[in-house]
């Protein structure tokens, strides 16, 4: 067995999900839910198939997205994996469109952060065991910074 870390590469102004399914459906539930949420939203989606023919399906309204969820994809291959790309979007405002196709079994991120995925591989195949997602904390958020925090958080229409 072994256990390793990839780096997943985000493209500049772009947002990642990563995530596990079940069923080569999974690709056109997908997109139909990204596509349903927004008419500025531009995605590719990847899915590594675990069986049978064991490819990487894509599907996208965003060339460019596409390829590169296709090639991030492969270099996770950890069977029913998916990677989604999205621009123009957030993942607040698509997450749980997500989470609700109904072959979702987890999202392990949902970040434009950068971003390494632990992995373990076996005989069999490989999984994703864990995501590393930004830097680690430094410190606590003092009174300056919970105002800056909550400015922002009105400023972007998040809260009232």
């Amino acid at each position: 067995m072994e256990i390793g870390t990839l780096r997943i590469d985000i493209p500049e102004g772009c947002n990642l999900i990563l995530g596990h399914t079940h069923f080569i459906k999974s690709v056109e539930d997908l997109y139909e839910a990204l596509i349903e949420s927004g008419a500025a939203i531009k995605f590719g989606i990847a899915f590594c198939e675990a069986s049978g023919d064991r490819l990487v399906r894509s599907d996208g309204n965003d060339e460019m997205l596409i390829k590169h969820a296709e090639k991030e994809a492969m270099k996770i291959a950890a069977g029913h994996t998916f990677v989604i790309f999205i621009k123009n979007a957030y993942p607040i405002n698509i997450l749980n469109r997500i989470k609700n196709v109904s072959e979702v079994c987890s999202v392990y991120a949902a970040t434009a952060n950068p971003i390494e995925v632990v992995y373990v591989e076996t005989q069999l195949g490989r999984a994703i065991i864990g995501v590393v997602d930004g830097e680690k904390s430094i410190g606590i958020e003092n009174e300056e910074k919970k105002r800056w925090r909550k400015e922002f958080l009105r400023k972007l229409g998040y809260k009232r």
